[in-house]
């Protein structure tokens, strides 16, 4: 591709912190993963911070940690990454799925009365592609209703509701830090929780049920291998150090992306008007306008590709995935959901992306959204 929809940002000082590590012999479980853990628990403003190998090992530990047991039901959005879903059944949970509210792609806080069941037990609050879901809203309902509250900030670190930074809302907060996420350490994760009971399980849940300090043969409940080694935590460390750069770069290109399509009257874009909230751009999100259907969606993909230019079909709603076939779960009206996977497609977003790349991109979708918009030609019929 010659515009990649992500790309890690890697530097010398990124390439050099990870050498060290290597050369220092403590590959896990050494300095620099505690290291790593305190400045993530230090920047969201949070008592503690586990890091595992990934975002879904951190959904996953969360509610098992909150003691999300079979049967019991779990809100979230269907229009959210796999992961979400994922996690949940794998803790033999079942999902209700609710819609989104159109405007912020995130949980609709007025759909979750109807979800509600003798079974829920916590809710799911996703804060997709960066932009924050209404936090305040989300939690107020599920302490109401006595429901634990996981936020899936995989793709929002650093994102802001009124100064305070999504993740620090709920119970635990899942992170993620795949090399498309606003900072990488190749593969891994995190867990950000104020409870110490909670820091203290999920810990001995990542490291196989053990205790710290106790013999390492001793397991005090089933758990799984879900460390991250010092050689991650390493690259996680330098990037986080910029972090900040990074979103203010971020919000330049979104600014610019915005600058270019908001005169378009077939694409609709997201976050871009000022508010209190702080984006933090994992990706930049269009909406195709109602006119358009899924296959136009599809063929916009396709013109843009063979153009060089990689863009994103986010989501597939979850609740209609292959995974779903035989497996118990429950959903609302989902209107929005299914008419905004159709029609969205997101655009690259990268620290190394150029003014003039953006440029390239805007054009080009406007063109292939031109095309699929024109009038069919109406051919005269023969006498």
């Amino acid at each position: 591709m010659r515009i990649p929809l992500a790309k890690p940002e890697v530097l010398e000082d990124d390439i050099a912190a990870v050498t060290a590590v290597l050369r220092s012999g403590r590959l896990s479980q050494g300095p620099i993963m505690y290291e790593f853990e305190q400045a993530l628990a230090a920047y969201l403003e949070m008592l503690y911070a586990i890091v595992v190998n990934s975002g879904t090992s951190a959904l996953q530990l969360a509610l098992r940690a909150l003691d999300i047991k079979e049967n019991d039901e779990v809100i979230l959005p269907s229009f959210s990454f796999m992961a979400v879903t994922n996690a949940i059944l794998s803790e033999k949970a079942v999902p209700v799925f609710v819609d989104i509210d159109p405007a912020t792609l995130n949980l609709n806080p007025s759909c979750l009365e109807a979800a509600l069941s003798r079974k829920t037990r916590a809710v799911v609050m996703v804060h997709s592609f960066g932009i924050p879901a209404p936090a305040t809203e989300i939690v107020a309902f599920a302490r109401q209703h006595s429901l634990a509250v996981i936020e899936d900030a995989c793709e929002a670190l650093g994102a802001e509701i009124d100064g305070r930074k999504v993740g620090t809302f709920g119970d635990i907060a899942a992170l993620a830090f795949y090399p498309n996420k606003v900072i990488s350490t190749g593969e891994g994760g995190a867990l950000v929780t104020d409870s110490a009971a909670l820091a203290e399980r999920l810990r001995s849940l990542r490291n196989q049920g053990r205790c710290p300090g106790e013999d390492w043969l001793q397991h005090h409940e089933p758990g799984f291998s879900y460390r991250l080694s010092d050689i991650h935590c390493a690259l996680g460390l330098q990037q986080l150090s910029r972090i900040e750069y990074t979103l203010r770069h971020r919000n330049t290109l979104a600014r610019n992306y915005a600058s270019q399509l908001n005169t378009d009257k077939h694409v609709s874009c997201f976050g871009t008007r000022p508010d209190h909230r702080r984006v933090s751009w994992f990706t930049y999100p269009v909406l195709l306008s109602s006119r358009f259907s899924r296959e136009d969606r599809d063929e916009v993909w396709v013109s843009l590709r063979k153009k060089g230019i990689e863009t994103g079909r986010y989501f597939a709603p979850s609740h209609l995935q292959p995974a779903l076939c035989n497996r118990d779960f429950r959903c609302g009206e989902l209107t929005h959901t299914i008419g905004i996977s159709e029609r969205l497609l997101c655009m690259p977003m990268f620290n190394g992306l150029t003014e003039e790349q953006i440029r390239l991109v805007c054009s080009s979708l406007d063109e292939a959204v031109r095309a699929r918009s024109a009038p069919a030609p109406v051919h005269a019929r023969a006498s």
